[in-house]
């Protein structure tokens, strides 16, 4: 047990958790503004797909009774607007069977938060053992007709500039990504990942894109490919930051849930299946068949260039500091990152060696998200390294979670990219000719700030002290706070 000093800190911990291990952790809260402040995590984590129960206290009676602590309105309504479902247990019996079902569906279904409430009097009560759930039968995937993975091997041998698209069910898919390569070797065809998606194709892949999906000239590419698979993930605005993809009609959308599916464009084809099984049975699908792809590595060589020159030119300085953290950095690190410019351009540049170790709360987009998250997988994989990378505005909205990291004695450095100013949203207003308004917030002194809490606190001059300091970092009985300015020599 885990106590945070904030509900929406305990929210985030248990989504670095589950992002760190596959498995969902369980998030008590109290009555009403316990719901409300845990109602940001939740919302991230049914957005990118994330396994988290939710149990709250509730009020007995709220239509005849008012005044009460912490009442609101519609507690299970509210909660229900950012969750998967929300219910309210009124027997012992039916918290069991709710929390059963949660972890069944967990199981079997796409992973997003679930909210039981409990009401008080129900707590207090006393309940008999609950039986032992049965056993529910899942299957290593959800399998499409092979007869499905025969056709597509065909049209993407066939074709001479087919394109395969990774989301993160692939990343999630156990296996997939090893698969997911041999795939990509047997029919040559050039690659995108999503952020979530990343560390499918490895680094030194010639017909990688990378994760570039955001780029504009991604929209083009798509549209000259003549077959396209889109493998786990939605491509929403997140992932596009336009309106469509830009593929012609006729792709191939695999994936495990059905609105997804439903939504695709008019000619396109949908396959409901595990990214994992579906692989196996592609893979088996090419045996005799002879890629016919033209894709070149210069031609993406060049347009990684392009991409990585623009991200310098968007965010000067940026890049520099990021590959100089990424050289110190322990092979197995996990990172967790905050809404902050740094990650923005990081996320596009810095290719992961394999499925899974960088963590970004990319659908909901909330702040305060990196250090609870950060504690979160700190927890599930001790002694593991980790690493947190916030904004000096987004690490203020859950600092007081440094306490927690510090009772846990956790080796945790936390980098703060201190830009002096909510920079993403001034570019904004500067690039639509609108004169910065409210973007700038007076700082603490970060350094202070941490040794205040009892964490180390440093603000290296150089790269190269800096590179030291996150060496030790993750030696030290307590978490580093690392201060970073764009001035950084």
């Amino acid at each position: 047990h885990i106590l945070a000093r904030h509900e929406q800190g305990a929210g985030f911990m248990d989504d670095g958790y589950a992002r760190a291990t596959g498995r969902p952790g369980i998030v008590y809260v109290i009555t009403g503004p316990g719901v409300t402040n845990a109602m940001t995590p939740m919302g991230q984590a049914y957005s990118d797909s994330v396994p988290m129960l939710v149990i709250s206290s509730c009020l007995a009676e709220t239509a005849a009774k008012q005044g009460q602590l912490h009442q609101m309105r519609d507690q299970e309504g509210a909660a229900r607007a950012v969750c998967d479902w929300s219910e309210t247990a009124r027997s012992a019996e039916a918290a069991f069977a709710l929390i059963d079902r949660a972890f069944t569906e967990f199981e079997l279904k796409r992973p997003r938060p679930k909210h039981l409430s409990v009401p008080i009097p129900l707590l207090e009560a006393p309940a008999a053992r609950p039986a032992t759930p049965g056993r529910v039968a899942s299957p290593a995937s959800e399998r499409a007709d092979y007869n499905a993975a025969v056709e597509i091997a065909a049209r993407v041998m066939a074709a001479s500039r087919p394109v395969v698209v990774f989301g993160g069910g692939v990343a999630r898919s156990r296996g997939a990504d090893r698969v997911a390569r041999r795939v990509l070797a047997r029919t040559k065809a050039a690659s995108f990942m999503t952020y979530a998606g990343r560390g499918i194709a490895l680094p030194d892949d010639p017909l990688s894109f990378g994760s570039a999906l955001a780029r504009p000239e991604s929209a083009e590419l798509l549209a000259s490919a003549d077959f396209v698979l889109i493998l786990g993930t939605d491509l929403s605005e997140g992932d596009l930051w336009r309106a469509e993809a830009g593929h012609a009609p006729g792709a191939v959308i695999v994936n495990i849930d059905a609105q997804v599916l439903a939504a695709a464009q008019p000619g396109d084809v949908g396959i409901k299946a595990d990214a994992a099984g579906f692989l196996t049975d592609l893979e088996r699908a090419l045996d005799g068949l002879d890629p016919m792809s033209r894709w070149q590595p210069e031609e993406i060589a060049r347009y990684r260039a392009l991409w990585r020159h623009a991200v310098e030119a968007e965010r000067p300085g940026i890049m520099r500091v990021a590959e100089a953290i990424k050289a110190a950095l322990p092979k197995d690190t996990m990172i967790y990152s905050d809404m902050t410019q740094f990650a923005y351009s990081a996320k596009e540049c810095w290719d992961m060696p394999f499925p899974g170790p960088w963590h970004h709360p990319t659908g909901f987009g909330t702040l305060g998200y990196a250090l609870p998250a950060a504690i979160g997988g700190a927890v599930a994989r001790l002694g593991a390294p980790t690493l947190a990378i916030a904004g000096d505005y987004g690490f203020q909205y859950t600092l007081q979670e440094l306490g927690t990291a510090i009772e846990l004695g956790l080796s945790l450095p936390i980098i703060i990219w201190d830009n002096g100013a909510l920079k993403e949203i001034e570019d904004g207003m500067i690039a639509a000719q609108i004169s910065p308004n409210a973007v700038t917030a007076r700082n603490p002194d970060f350094v202070a700030l941490a040794r205040a809490y009892g964490a180390n606190g440093i603000a290296p001059k150089t790269l190269g002290e800096m590179q030291g300091a996150l060496r030790a970092a993750f030696k030290a009985p307590a978490p580093t706070l690392i201060h970073l300015t764009p001035e950084i020599g």
